[in-house]
């Protein structure tokens, strides 16, 4: 009878029914060793610790249908019984065989397809065959060996220690068609049941896919797309000696950490040169300059350049100058216009040595004591010093007495022979008389010579007029002298 079912089971086996543990590993087989735990008349409990258990062993193969399915067949030998020291007692040697349908946890939605611990839930059918009973009670029963169908559910859990290796737990309960086994018959627990409890070992047959030839599986390898002949850690992917995220393969400096953008190489300041090119690896700088600062770009290094903050020129040690004379600008007195040495950088445009800066008449060369204006003759002189007291007006009026022409008429000869010159006539009154007035009349008295020297023949626009009144006293306005003396029109040359 026995090998009856052990050929039918084989059958199962050979059909292609067996469980694996992925796609590329379809056929796992497993062999176990476990007890069986009797439930009947003799005994309606599971689990009662008190009570004799009996060894099974058995092989069980299985086969990947899908991620979430697998199929097995299984057979199992040994014995089932129950022992009682006063009372009755039987025992029998138990061959089953089954086929089952399970669902796997490790389908890729609750556990990785891929994880070490693999859970599952089975149901099944097959048969249970009972040979050599033996009963030893006062009461007669039923002693026929017999083969009944059987029912089954339970759960188990591979574990995998190696890619084809692993460890597997089954619990199964089984429910049989027939109730004499244990020689009462139909007494209180109905049909006879029984449970086996399995440790085995699982052997997956065939190669895990390696796409990459790195010697980790697809189902386990992170990186399954690394180039031939990379070494690679445990999870498949490229060794990255540095932690910085970039392979060992494409690292140029793969013991120290780096950036992705220099290869793998560190760059402690940020300015994109390595540090090993850098010659001042601390601190952002720039090709130009071998990775060292240069705040203003004149290609000078900041610690060599006396104006680190402004472009400038090598040799003046990186200070500018400006307006390209030659005289770097700490040293220019005129930093934007081009000048000569002699002068401190300034231009002198008429050639007298008095710097533009200096010179009221920069475009006329002149003299030091005229401020670089051209000297004035002294008898040009002698004649505005005559006007301060020989130009006389009628009293409180800006009417010029006739007296006062001549030295007017020499003013205007002096002004159409010297065509640069041009001439401000300033008006000034003594203190007598309301301020107001005083300021007044000065300017209309002002007004009064220009208007002579116009009708002269001397241009207008060489002619200015300007009144101050009694602000500006050469004398006291205490004494008729004094007064005399603030009464006066004084003339200025410009160039």
């Amino acid at each position: 009878m026995k090998f009856r079912f052990l050929s039918l089971f084989m059958a199962l086996v050979l059909s292609g029914a067996a469980y694996g543990q992925t796609a590329s590993q379809k056929i796992g087989i497993s062999g176990h060793l476990g007890l069986s735990d009797y439930y009947g008349d003799l005994n309606a409990q599971f689990f009662d610790i008190g009570k004799t258990y009996r060894n099974q062993g058995g092989i069980t193969v299985s086969y990947y249908l899908t991620s979430m399915f697998d199929v097995a067949a299984s057979c199992t030998y040994g014995g089932l019984g129950y022992d009682q020291a006063i009372g009755q007692s039987f025992g029998a040697n138990l061959f089953q065989a089954h086929g089952q349908f399970r669902f796997k946890f490790h389908n890729g939605f609750i556990l990785p397809e891929s994880s070490k611990i693999q859970p599952y839930l089975f149901v099944g059918a097959g048969i249970a065959d009972y040979a050599n009973v033996g009963i030893f009670t006062d009461v007669q029963m039923n002693t026929n060996p017999e083969t009944d169908f059987t029912t089954n559910a339970g759960l188990g859990v591979t574990y995998m220690l190696l890619d084809q290796w692993g460890l597997n737990y089954t619990m199964m309960y089984a429910h049989t068609n027939g109730d004499s086994k244990d020689g009462l018959a139909g007494v209180t627990a109905g049909w006879d049941q029984f449970m086996i409890h399995q440790v085995g070992v699982v052997f997956l047959l065939g190669q895990a896919n390696d796409a990459d030839k790195d010697g980790v599986n697809d189902a386990k390898d992170k990186c399954p797309d690394t180039p031939d002949g990379v070494s690679v850690d445990k999870e498949g992917c490229p060794i990255d000696t540095d932690g910085d995220g970039i392979a060992d393969y494409i690292d140029k400096c793969p013991e120290v950490p780096g950036v992705e953008a220099l290869e793998g190489c560190p760059d402690r300041d940020g300015d994109g040169i390595t540090d090993d090119e850098d010659d001042c690896p601390d601190e952002p700088g720039s090709a130009e300059a071998y990775g060292c600062p240069d705040k203003d770009g004149d290609g000078i290094l900041d610690e060599d350049d006396a104006c680190p903050d402004v472009a400038g020129l090598e040799k003046f040690d990186g200070c500018p100058d400006t307006d390209g004379d030659g005289i770097q600008d700490s040293e220019d007195r005129c930093p934007e216009k081009a000048g000569i040495p002699e002068l401190k950088g300034c231009p002198d445009t008429d050639g007298d040595g008095i710097a533009d800066v200096d010179d009221k008449c920069p475009t006329i060369p002149g003299v030091d004591s005229n401020l670089g204006c051209p000297e004035i003759a002294q008898e040009t002189k002698d004649v505005f010093e005559r006007a301060l007291k020989g130009i006389q007006f009628e009293s409180g009026r800006d009417v010029i007495k006739r007296s006062s022409y001549g030295i007017l008429n020499n003013v205007a000869d002096i002004m159409k022979n010297n065509p640069e010159y041009k001439l401000i006539i300033d008006g000034h009154t003594d203190s007598q008389g309301n301020d107001d007035a005083n300021m007044e009349l000065s300017k209309k008295r002002a007004a009064a010579v220009k208007k002579y020297l116009v009708n002269k023949g001397v241009a207008e626009n060489r002619l200015t007029s300007r009144g101050f009144g009694e602000t500006k006293p050469k004398a006291t306005n205490d004494t008729a002298q004094g007064r005399a003396t603030n009464r006066r029109v004084e003339f200025t040359v410009e160039f």
